[in-house]
């Protein structure tokens, strides 16, 4: 085995791993925890594991993350690098679209923006509607935490139960816009409306904003590639939302295969970055 590049993208109590083989992409690896620290050194072990390789096959070790903070130096023994996570968000964002210039959305507990080329990688704005505001809103409205729950209801929600159209305010059509557009999350909901219609508008409503704030740092980049990443691409009906997009502001969306895992990819990938 090749000496190996590591990346972990540490959360609160997420880390997510994933490594480099020379260019080979290795089997990446997602442990949760009681805390970052327990999430790190289960995360790192495990990815050991899950490839096959001992210690002394790793050359580097790229951490990036809120919860890299509580690393002090050595995971495991071997020393630690701390990645810029908007580097990292930025080039994991490039490598994993396989583009090479984008305004790259981080979508976790809040939501960060930034562009990135090939030369530089820079922030442009940030969020704070993003995972918790799903689960806050969730628990709120449904008394749902779990956020795998909720996706699995809104699957068969009924938007039309919740959110106010276009078609519901106006008898013309508005150029630019559909019918279905949203005129207002949350603008229509009717007491006939179940759980399921509510957990579609939440992740709706969640979504929708996130894409709106992306849009918007891609005209002011003068860029029409949109790649998002983060934990939330893993709630399957928000897609959909991103998706629609595309069409109605002439953008290119992208949801990359290992979009969970871009800024673990990037943190590795800021070893060979010089700015």
């Amino acid at each position: 085995m090749s000496q190996v590049t590591v990346g972990l993208d540490i959360g609160g109590s997420t880390t997510k791993i994933i490594g480099f083989s020379n260019d080979k992409l290795l089997k990446e690896c997602l442990v949760k925890a009681s805390d970052p620290v327990a999430s790190a050194y289960g995360g790192f072990g495990y990815f050991l594991r899950h490839n096959a390789l001992a210690l002394q096959d790793i050359s580097d070790i790229r951490i990036t993350g809120v919860g890299a903070s509580f690393i002090e130096g050595k995971l495991l023994e071997l020393p630690t690098t701390r990645a810029d996570e908007f580097l990292s968000v930025g080039l994991g964002g490039l490598y994993a679209a396989k583009v090479e210039e984008a305004v790259v959305v981080s979508m976790g507990t809040g939501t960060s923006l930034v562009y990135a080329n090939g030369k530089s990688v820079r922030h442009v704005i940030g969020s704070g509607i993003g995972g918790g505001t799903l689960q806050g809103l969730s628990n709120t409205i449904l008394n749902i935490r779990d956020i795998d729950t909720v996706t699995e209801l809104a699957e068969s929600g009924d938007l039309g139960l919740v959110d106010l159209t276009i078609a519901d305010i106006s008898k013309v059509s508005i150029p630019g816009l559909t019918g279905e557009t949203t005129a207002s999350n949350f603008g229509k909901v009717k007491d006939t409306a179940r759980v399921e219609d509510l957990a579609r508008g939440i992740i709706n409503l969640v979504f929708q904003s996130v894409g709106t704030a992306a849009v918007l740092a891609a005209k002011l980049e003068k860029t029409k590639n949109i790649v998002f990443t983060g934990n939330l691409i893993r709630v399957t009906p928000g897609l959909s939302v991103l998706k629609s997009f595309a069409e109605l502001y002439n953008v290119n969306v992208i949801i990359p295969e290992h979009a969970e895992f871009a800024t673990a990819i990037g943190a590795a990938l800021s070893r060979y970055y010089k700015s």
